[in-house]
């Protein structure tokens, strides 16, 4: 079985339906009976103190927890309708569907240009018989969408290491979206920026709201307010409270969730 398009817009208007997820790592539970159904095409922010799940949770959305041998799951998660744990699922098309993006930038020590055809050139059938224009037009077309071509597109061939962090981090995003991802996981994406840099990715992520399915992990409470739609509440490895980010914060119906919100704990 493998992943495809088809099913993007999901008949239930889906992206991600998890249930009954248990997750350890060896002998510690880190996630108990977890249910969440993730919209399509929204922006879906994941808050809770450290330690409870949040980064568990979206590492087991594409599959990068199993990398580790002590690591058991139990459950299902569907992603575009498929049961992306099922044993005909195959892990590449998993990987090209669901992209990621990590607390720190991690480009390619390769130039601009490379970093974002990367991904493009190990998953694109018949990538070698494109014309170097097509290629061109793919980087283009990328880096505009992070809002970042009138930028670089002077410097194409410069190291992606060398641009500033909220650059790098924009690239990563960039390098992405020729392999045409349905889902955008990103853990963090802002905790290695300044503010203004925090804002300019904020900015791009609403950007790209609609056009992909977005789950953010965060630890700021601002952000999550600003910067997605729906909010997900985790404690201890449990989902707490999952609604609008708008309910969430002016009337949490959990005790717990308006504790955190408040700063009581966390």
């Amino acid at each position: 079985m493998t992943m495809t398009s088809q099913s993007t817009n999901g008949q239930n208007g889906l992206a991600i339906e998890t249930r009954n997820v248990n997750l350890w790592y060896g002998d510690f539970q880190a996630l108990y009976d977890v249910n969440l159904d993730i919209k399509n095409g929204a922006i879906t922010s994941l808050i809770g103190p450290s330690g409870c799940g949040k980064t568990t949770y979206l590492r087991s959305i594409n599959r990068i927890n199993e990398r580790l041998g002590y690591v058991r799951i139990e459950g299902s998660i569907a992603v575009l309708g498929h049961d992306i744990y099922d044993r005909g699922v195959e892990l590449a098309q998993v990987r090209k569907q669901i992209g990621m993006v990590f607390q720190r930038p991690n480009p390619l020590p390769i130039s601009i240009r490379d970093n974002v055809l990367f991904g493009f050139e190990i998953h694109a059938e018949g990538r070698q018989r494109m014309h170097r224009s097509e290629k061109d037009e793919i980087v283009e077309k990328a880096l505009r969408q992070v809002l970042l071509w009138d930028t670089v597109k002077d410097r194409l061939d410069r190291k992606a290491t060398e641009l500033s962090l909220e650059e790098q981090q924009k690239l990563c995003i960039a390098r992405l979206l020729p392999v045409k991802p349905q889902v955008l996981l990103m853990d963090e994406p802002c905790s290695a920026l300044d503010p203004k840099g925090t804002e300019a990715v904020e900015e791009l992520i609403w950007e790209l709201r609609g056009q992909y399915t977005i789950v953010i992990v965060t630890h700021n409470m601002a952000q999550a307010r600003r910067a997605s739609e729906e909010c997900i509440f985790m404690l201890m490895g449990r989902v707490i409270e999952h609604s609008s980010t708008e309910e969430m914060f002016v009337t949490p119906a959990q005790q717990e969730t308006a504790n955190y919100i408040e700063g009581r704990y966390g």
